[in-house]
């Protein structure tokens, strides 16, 4: 004759369960924290507390009652936890400064762009170093961010709530290895503002030739170099800084007619790539004058920046100000004007993106020159 069934096993049959070594209790893999003691039928709750295993009878032999108060005690008990307090963003900012020397993909420039971003928010928001995380709430983050706004440029405006953001993360991600609550970033919708399209107001080509023969002249013993300096970078369109100072006579490719640049030796290019630009008659002009008869070697520029002879320049000749970014776009500008593609002049300009900088940048010259064409067409 058959033994009658447990009326416990009866009721759990179906469901997928395991028994202890013992054979005292029963699990169930799907239902974390619960028991049932085999011998009463009874059910258990047991949940870990900061490292202490709690069980307590839920005082039911009804699987779904079980389960209904297992939730209230765990609910309970996790209540009482420990709780591990938020780092100071102080603490976060040093994590993350961290994070940064310790990045092999980042180069120096871009350290000291965050670093700025930092001191920014240092300034921005004196009492923030001295929160803990939990106290910065969103409210306050808008409330910093509207008055941000209005202080400083678009792009450095959004470079630095980006900052903001990835020097809580790194606090959030410390507090929870310490056993922290996970919440989330109180900065993290803080909406990035549009960035204004630059009104490019460069000079003609007359008005450039006689700002070269100003500087040349008038602006004493270092005008000539500076004056060569200020033609390299309008018809090279390479950055000053980090690429046409490190130019030397060996890159220069006469056969091709082409420059290799590859930029400050320590970090290369801005995009990390060498790449080749054209000599364009006015570029290899420039460059046969300073080569003369002689083989030289080493860079080709003498002068590394001409600001200051730019200004007063611009001043005495009635000039609207330009930078030595200025001439990278009067590059662009003239390549367009001259017909040369969009995606071709991002390519000499080092751009990765296809173009859409540069289309946004100078898509209205391509526009104007397409009306100034379509004023050639008869029939």
């Amino acid at each position: 004759m058959q033994a009658p069934r447990n009326p416990a096993a009866s009721a759990t049959g179906r469901r997928q369960e395991r028994l202890s070594k013992d054979g005292l209790w029963r699990s169930f893999p799907k239902v974390p924290n619960l028991l049932q003691y085999i011998g009463s039928g009874v059910y258990y709750a047991r949940v870990k507390v900061d490292g202490k295993l709690i069980r307590r009878s839920l005082e039911t032999k009804v699987f779904s009652t079980a389960r209904l108060r297992l939730l209230d005690f765990v609910k309970e008990q996790r209540g009482r936890q420990k709780q591990v307090d938020a780092p100071t963003f102080a603490e976060a900012q040093s994590l993350y400064e961290k994070k940064l020397d310790s990045d092999p993909r980042l180069k120096p420039q871009s350290r000291q762009y965050r670093a700025w971003c930092i001191r920014k928010l240092e300034l921005s928001w004196p009492d923030l170093k001295a929160l803990r995380l939990d106290q910065i709430t969103p409210e306050a983050c808008r409330d910093w961010a509207t008055k941000l706004s209005s202080d400083i440029a678009a792009q450095y405006y959004n470079n630095t709530i980006a900052t903001l953001r990835l020097v809580i993360d790194a606090g959030i991600e410390e507090h929870l290895r310490r056993g922290g609550r996970p919440t989330g970033n109180p900065a993290g919708r803080l909406p990035r503002v549009r960035i204004p399209v630059k009104q490019l107001r460069l000079p003609e080509a007359e008005q450039f030739r006689s700002l070269v023969e100003n500087v040349a002249t008038r602006s004493g013993g270092w005008g000539r170099r500076e004056a060569d300096l200020i033609q390299f970078l309008a018809f090279s369109g390479l950055r000053a800084f980090s690429e046409a100072q490190w130019v030397t006579w060996e890159d220069v490719d006469w056969h091709r007619k082409e420059i290799v640049v590859r930029g400050d030796p320590a970090t290369g290019t801005k995009n990390a790539e060498v790449r080749r630009i054209p000599l364009v008659p006015d570029l290899e002009a420039l460059l046969l004058r300073l080569k003369g008869d002689s083989n030289p070697a080493g860079q080709i520029l003498k002068a590394g920046k001409c600001q200051g002879a730019l200004d007063r320049a611009c001043r005495e000749l009635g000039i609207k100000r330009i930078t030595h970014h200025d001439l990278r776009h009067l590059f662009a500008t003239r390549c367009i004007e001259s017909g040369v593609d969009i995606p071709t002049v991002a390519r000499w300009l080092g751009h990765k993106d296809g173009g859409t900088l540069a289309m946004k940048v100078y898509g209205h010259l391509r526009n104007e020159h397409s009306q100034e064409m379509a004023k050639k067409v008869r029939f």
